[in-house]
């Protein structure tokens, strides 16, 4: 990756740059059975269609904050490069009546009525399907993500001194957040075109670096797995075969 990549977006900008086709996130869930995989292109036309969601409809600025509500899930990384794509803070898990907006999973809805600014709920169905009937009080992502722009420009330059994540009693700013991917990155053995399988929860620093910032400063890609206790010893050697996983963090 780029030397001088200094926030999250610039990472996502040198990996399109480098390989758009490769994979970078391929997600399971081993409750439901379900897989999707998103190649570098498709998950930085996701997070612009988001960031421009954000900056636009929702009219956040650099510094707002986000309570971040969501599992370790596709989507859930999409969101986090976002916020770093606009310059906001993504507070994982954090308080949403101290939040700005609130971006929240179907199973914490009612925590997520206590922000007072926007809310936004998405129904993680397969395919970032929609809810069949839309939560009072919250703008359905999978509703108004697609008619978003495919391209993202900042109205103002994200500041990479200026805090950009909050989880679990930490907050990093962006220059911090990639330095310390790259730390990790390199803990871990990961190199450009490695493939990591993490289960981690995204609750922790080790969960989000792990399931998307390590392997993407690597220039690798992540098997992002929710609910893995369930796959089973056998299950889990299969995926690590088909997957072509060369590293764990579980």
């Amino acid at each position: 990756m780029n030397a001088t990549d200094r926030t999250p977006a610039d990472l996502l900008r040198s990996a399109l740059a480098a390989d758009p086709a490769r994979p970078l996130v391929t997600f399971y869930d081993d409750a439901t059975g379900e897989r999707v995989e998103l190649s570098v292109a498709t998950f930085a036309n996701w997070v612009a269609k988001t960031a421009n969601l954000l900056q636009g409809d929702l009219a956040a600025e650099p510094g707002d904050r986000l309570a971040l509500l969501l599992p370790a899930h596709w989507q859930s990384a999409v969101w986090l490069l976002a916020c770093s794509s606009v310059g906001v803070i993504a507070d994982v898990q954090g308080d949403p009546a101290g939040a700005d907006l609130v971006v929240s999973g179907p199973d914490s809805l009612e925590a997520a009525r206590a922000c007072r600014g926007e809310r936004i709920a998405l129904a993680l169905r397969p395919l970032g399907g929609r809810f069949p009937q839309p939560p009072e009080g919250f703008a359905d992502y999978a509703v108004e993500v697609p008619g978003q722009g495919d391209r993202f420009a900042p109205f103002a330059p994200v500041d990479p001194d200026a805090p950009a994540l909050a989880v679990d009693g930490v907050e990093l700013t962006a220059a911090h957040l990639v330095a310390r991917a790259r730390e990790d990155a390199a803990g871990l053995g990961l190199t450009a075109g490695s493939r990591l399988l993490t289960g981690r929860a995204y609750d922790t620093w080790e969960g989000l670096s792990a399931g998307l910032f390590a392997p993407l400063a690597a220039g690798g890609s992540v098997v992002l797995c929710r609910h893995l206790g369930q796959l089973g010893e056998e299950g889990l050697a299969q995926r690590v075969e088909s997957e072509r996983v060369t590293n764990t963090a579980v």
